[in-house]
């Protein structure tokens, strides 16, 4: 009887391309070569092998203890990773699907099992390579804010002064000078000086806004928010509550270049008419939702992100943060940024 039965069960698996096999008191009755083989051994000699032979010292217990839950019945199948016990002593990783089965009239446990080693591997180099280009990114993005706040610090103080020297210069020429002439001309140089000046400013702020770093976050957003509404003509609106006064300027910086990046993309794409910018703290955590009334959330690439979505998502995320975007109450994009706050943040 046992051999009309084990002779159709070993003609189904014994080349199945997936690792098979039979444990029972423990020991394993039977496995296919594929199974045997991921650990380095024939079916010989893994037959009669205890199952705490085959897995590594950390995980005998776990994988004993899986067998008697499933041979008892009180868990009739389990799926889990563990990881294999190889002949020459490295460890294998391996998914195994086992459920409680008769097996010669006995209960056994009969499962299969895949080699996933590989697949671990792979993931594992996707996962640091992905962090080093967040690395990567963190770097270029503290780089880019160094350069930004040099040139503003140049173009203010080297720049500006110069121009204001200029302005001086002029002036006291004009004081001098009593011929009609000249003077139309002065006055006209000392408008250009004038316009010159209020450029170099202009510019100095975007490059890095002065009000960030001496009047804190919520000034500066504010101040983004007034040029903006100047410069697009798009009603904005900020509304705060419980803002916390004192944040890391490394990350008051970031959270201040993802509001202005919003604010861009809103002015390139969004055909918006109205902005609403919120601002909360609750339970250390700072949380900006950038609001329009515009077309709607932006087109994705192919891979289902947007560029700018991307960038601003990775500088919230070298501080922790997150930030996600959502169909808008107002019909038009709703993003929403999430940034933790640290021990002296308020």
């Amino acid at each position: 009887m046992d051999e009309e039965i084990d002779i159709p069960f070993r003609g189904i698996v014994a080349q199945s391309l997936a690792g098979m096999y039979v444990i029972q008191d423990e020991v394993f009755q039977y496995v296919n070569a594929t199974f045997a083989g991921m650990l380095g051994y024939t079916p010989e000699e893994m037959t009669g092998m205890h199952l705490r032979q085959a897995v590594v010292p950390a995980l005998q217990d776990e994988a004993v203890a899986n067998y008697h839950r499933r041979v008892s019945g009180q868990t009739p199948s389990i799926r889990y990773i563990t990881s294999g016990q190889h002949k020459l002593g490295h460890p294998v990783h391996l998914e195994v699907h086992g459920s409680n089965l008769l097996y010669r009239g006995r209960p056994a446990v009969v499962g299969v099992g895949i080699n996933i080693t590989e697949q671990l591997k792979q993931q594992e180099e996707l996962r640091q390579s992905r962090e080093r280009l967040r690395e990567l990114a963190a770097y270029i993005n503290q780089v880019r804010e160094e350069q930004r706040a040099r040139i503003s610090r140049e173009l203010h103080d080297v720049v500006g002064g110069m121009l204001t020297s200029i302005k001086l210069d002029i002036q006291r020429i004009r004081r001098r000078n009593a011929d009609a002439g000249i003077e139309g001309i002065v006055t006209g140089v000392l408008d250009l000086v004038q316009e010159s000046i209020e450029v170099v400013r202009s510019i100095s702020e975007d490059l890095r806004p002065g009000v960030l770093d001496h009047l804190g976050l919520q000034a500066a957003l504010a101040a983004a928010l007034r040029q903006f509404s100047e410069r697009t003509e798009i009603a904005c609106e900020l509304q705060g509550d419980n803002v916390p006064m004192r944040v890391a300027p490394a990350k008051a910086t970031a959270v201040y270049r993802i509001c202005q990046e919003a604010l861009t993309n809103i002015a390139r794409h969004a055909s918006a008419s109205q902005v609403t910018v919120r601002i909360r703290c609750e339970s250390r955590c700072l949380a900006i939702e950038i609001e329009d009334n515009g077309r709607g959330l932006p087109s994705l690439t192919p891979t289902g992100k947007s560029i700018g979505l991307l960038s601003m998502a990775e500088r919230a995320r070298e501080f922790g943060g997150s930030l996600s975007a959502r169909a808008g109450d107002a019909g038009g994009a709703c993003l929403v940024l999430q940034m933790p706050l640290e021990e002296g943040e308020s």
